[in-house]
């Protein structure tokens, strides 16, 4: 009854491996792809763009629409309004008609020499992240004069 509403358990590991697998046949015909012979450390960057693209593709269906888009920004801490989602999306694909963003877009805009501004983002979104600084033992003991 509820299982064509919620996908969860095995179906939904199930689901995210022949999405894998898609995707991996995609990285395949770039790694073959003269264009990109070039590029260096070429396997392990088309595993790693699979991997963000995967996490963020919300539908499952291959691409990622303008929700995926903006939770990515948000998770990176960049909200963006719904013009500027719609302008970046334009950037990728190339035309302002198609609403998602395939795999193959994907990866021609983080292989490619355009700089689009989510290729830009994507590519120092760790550098902007600051070390978490995990405070070690027991928390400091607490006085009255430190209350609001």
């Amino acid at each position: 009854m509820f299982g064509a509403l919620f996908t969860g358990g095995k179906a939904f590991g199930l689901l995210k491996t022949q999405q894998g697998e898609k995707l991996n046949s995609i990285n395949e015909a770039f790694l073959s792809d003269p264009k990109y012979a070039e590029e260096e450390d070429l396997s392990s960057k088309l595993e790693m763009f699979k991997k963000k693209y995967m996490e963020f593709d919300l539908n499952d269906k291959g691409e990622i629409d303008i929700m995926g888009l903006k939770r990515m920004l948000e998770k990176l801490g960049l909200a963006k309004t719904h013009l500027e989602l719609k302008k970046m999306m334009s950037d990728v694909v190339g035309c302002s008609s198609k609403d998602t963003i395939s795999y193959s877009d994907f990866l021609n805009m983080m292989l490619g020499k355009r700089n689009a501004i989510l290729k830009l983002i994507l590519m120092f979104e760790d550098k902007g992240k600051e070390p978490e600084q995990n405070d070690v033992g027991p928390p400091c003991r607490k006085r009255f004069s430190d209350l609001p």
